[in-house]
């Protein structure tokens, strides 16, 4: 038996590069930038806005309705839970229920620093709590930004004892939120890294909140990563101040009086026994 077999031959060109010559790959299209539609700021008195009044005793403005006039977020879509005081627990457990039924695009989580100046300090459970509050408002497909410290005792003047103690709690403050972000895989602003975050022109009078400027210098960092998220940034911050208020000398001496000094005993009594540890230790190392 004889079996016919037909061969057919298929040329094939192979378009390999020419040696020492890249091939070209196809232009990818860049991705469309998403808008915004709904913001949350959280948060302490940072969040607030102190520093940045607003004219006729209206309150203060800070860097949450910068951000929102940004991202062209229209005053309904607008929320901002956060109030003085506020430690982390205090976002998760009374600011997050009220932002979670917002559904927002966007929220910006300025909190912790309140935490380190408590007898119970806690890095272990402020990264718990900062964990929960992403995972929460990230299941409404929110993008959160928290925020990393600079060391305050580089711009809040302090006996070198309580000067060490404020900057180990920060670094400890620190290293828990970078443990959240990177496990999170979100993106952080980092404010010791902010172009003047050292410079007194960034801070109000108590060197405790961010001035006009400052807030404006949050704004637009919060803006630049949030670009980089890829939501639209229509109108970019300016860094020239515009629209607050320059507080008087009667009213840095009014704000001292009634809520500064009262602040700093209240706190200072708290943080002292740790900064005398800290001291002890210093002084048995030498």
């Amino acid at each position: 038996m004889v079996v016919s077999v037909t061969v057919m031959s298929v040329d094939v060109t192979s378009e390999l590069p020419e040696p020492g010559r890249r091939p070209q790959l196809a232009a990818v299209p860049p991705l469309a930038s998403r808008p915004a539609r709904r913001l949350v700021v959280l948060g302490d008195s940072t969040a607030v806005g102190l520093g940045d009044p607003l004219p006729r005793r209206a309150g203060w403005r800070g860097v949450g309705p910068l951000v929102a006039a940004a991202l062209g977020v229209e005053p309904d879509g607008y929320l901002n839970p956060s109030f003085a005081g506020a430690r982390m627990r205090c976002v998760l457990t009374e600011q997050v229920p009220a932002a979670v039924a917002h559904r927002p695009d966007v929220a910006l989580v300025v909190a912790g620093m309140n935490d380190t100046l408590r007898p119970d300090f806690d890095a272990g459970r402020i990264a718990a709590d900062l964990t929960e509050v992403i995972r929460r408002l990230r299941e409404s497909g929110t993008t959160v930004v928290p925020v990393r410290f600079h060391d305050h005792s580089k711009v809040f003047r302090l006996p070198q004892s309580l000067k060490r103690a404020l900057s180990a709690r920060v670094a400890e403050l620190n290293a828990a939120i970078d443990e959240v972000v990177a496990r999170e895989g979100v993106p952080c602003l980092d404010l010791a890294r902010l172009p003047g975050a050292y410079d007194l022109a960034s801070w109000s009078v108590d060197r405790l909140h961010p001035s006009e400027l400052g807030h404006r210098m949050l704004a637009n960092g919060f803006t630049g990563l949030l670009s980089e998220a890829g939501f639209a940034v229509p109108e970019p911050v300016s860094l020239t101040c515009s629209g607050g208020v320059e507080p008087s000398t009667a009213g840095h001496v009014g704000w001292l009086v009634l809520k500064g000094i009262p602040w700093l005993w209240r706190r200072g009594r708290e943080f002292l026994p740790y900064a005398a540890v800290i001291m002890w230790n210093s002084f048995r190392a030498r």
